[in-house]
């Protein structure tokens, strides 16, 4: 066999150890202990992320209607104003099982400093972790400990506990239900909707 043989199963074998460590939890990269990027993924080595090349926003001289159209196969919205695509953002969205829900909504609520009522860590009094990434319906809490949100900078509430939101992008779909962008597209698309604005979300 050859030594590109054994790398492979190897890398194969390294990876099987990862999941069946990790299990079903929430992967330690999307705990309120992740910082929330900007412009681009963050790092982009070997290893890390992708860049994101995609996103960008030219809507800050537009006028017009604001609307949001979200692809969940491409994990992208479009951003328009008086039906002109004025911005594209990258995103990550719910991951199987805690699908993002599909269809017309309008923007509900929005609060740039929001924090998860469900989402987040179990800390002692000190605020260090105890129990990461934990979901506050189905976790007991440990004696002493208390519950620490994630916080969802600029969220844009359209249905429930689902909203858009600066967050972590892997290149893939990992939240809990939620649209996570960059940062800087989610400030941007803050400051140009309001309550009411609509929003499609399709396959």
């Amino acid at each position: 066999m050859s030594r590109s043989f054994f790398g492979i199963l190897k890398a194969a074998c390294c990876v099987g150890l990862v999941l069946l460590v990790t299990g079903c939890g929430e992967d330690p990269r999307y705990s309120a202990r992740t910082q929330y990027l900007g412009g681009a993924y963050g790092g982009g080595g070997e290893g890390g992320p992708p860049r994101d090349t995609v996103s960008y926003w030219d809507g800050d001289s537009s006028n017009g209607s604001p609307s949001v159209k979200i692809s969940l196969g491409e994990q992208r919205a479009y951003f328009y104003k008086g039906g002109v695509l004025v911005g594209v953002s990258q995103l990550s969205t719910g991951r199987e099982g805690l699908n993002t829900p599909i269809g017309q909504f309008k923007i509900i609520q929005k609060d740039k400093d929001h924090v998860s009522s469900l989402f987040g860590d179990y800390v002692d009094s000190g605020g260090n972790v105890v129990v990461p990434n934990v979901d506050v319906k189905k976790d007991p809490k440990p004696p002493g400990a208390h519950f620490r949100g994630t916080p969802m900078p600029y969220f844009m509430r359209i249905v429930s506990g689902t909203g858009m939101h600066a967050g972590y992008l892997p290149g893939y779909p990992a939240s809990h239900g939620c649209i996570r962008m960059p940062e800087f597209m989610a400030e941007n698309f803050f400051r140009s909707v309001s309550v009411g604005t609509p929003v499609t979300i399709t396959n």
